[in-house]
């Protein structure tokens, strides 16, 4: 007796092209990604109000699917809506982060440029400074680099993770090790908040 063939990605339904992502077939992400892509993008664009980050939120709804396709469930709707759901979602979730920050650093500007900035606290910044490279100095070289492509470059983890060809969560997880080495270090040498 013959099995049918598979139909092609382009022939199956929605619902289908779920079943052949959660069996890890990249063809049928594809023919999802062609079908409902461009409307996930420009979802993301209009409520970011950036390409770039809507090319973000796009990546990350795509591979949402990729990584977890069983969260789709046909009966609760389609998987536009379903897709156009995530992207809504994770593009609030951005602009709301991102006027958080600018909020933080406009607090942090301002407290800095209202704080009188004396000799004292000029000797002790500079005693500090020397104290923090000398403990960059003893960190292994993965959070370090972590380290210094972060706070110094000013990446975000996900562009650190690019950067050095590693998973997000690693190096998420050698930034909080080589800060905590640093911690360590830095109160060994005398230096406390002050």
């Amino acid at each position: 007796m013959k099995v049918p063939p598979e139909p092609a990605p382009g022939e199956r339904g929605d619902a289908q092209l779920v079943v052949a992502v959660a069996r890890c077939r990249q063809d049928a992400l594809a023919e999802v990604y062609r079908r409902h892509g461009p409307a996930v993008f420009a979802l993301a664009r209009r409520v970011t109000g950036d390409p770039s980050a809507a090319e973000d939120v796009t990546q990350e709804v795509f591979l949402k699917l990729w990584n977890a396709p069983d969260r789709f469930d046909a009966a609760r709707g389609s998987l536009r809506s379903f897709l156009l759901a995530q992207s809504h979602s994770r593009s609030v979730d951005l602009v709301r982060s991102r006027a958080a920050r600018s909020r933080r650093e406009e607090n942090d500007a301002r407290a800095t440029a209202n704080a009188a900035y004396d000799l004292e606290r000029e000797v002790w910044d500079l005693a500090v400074a020397d104290q923090v490279r000398e403990a960059m100095a003893t960190l292994p070289t993965e959070e370090r680099s972590a380290i210094e492509l972060a706070y110094y470059e000013g990446y975000t983890y996900r562009e650190v993770a690019a950067i050095l060809s590693q998973p997000e969560g690693t190096v998420k997880s050698r930034i909080r090790s080589g800060l905590r080495r640093m911690r360590g270090s830095l109160a060994e040498s005398g230096v406390r908040d002050r």
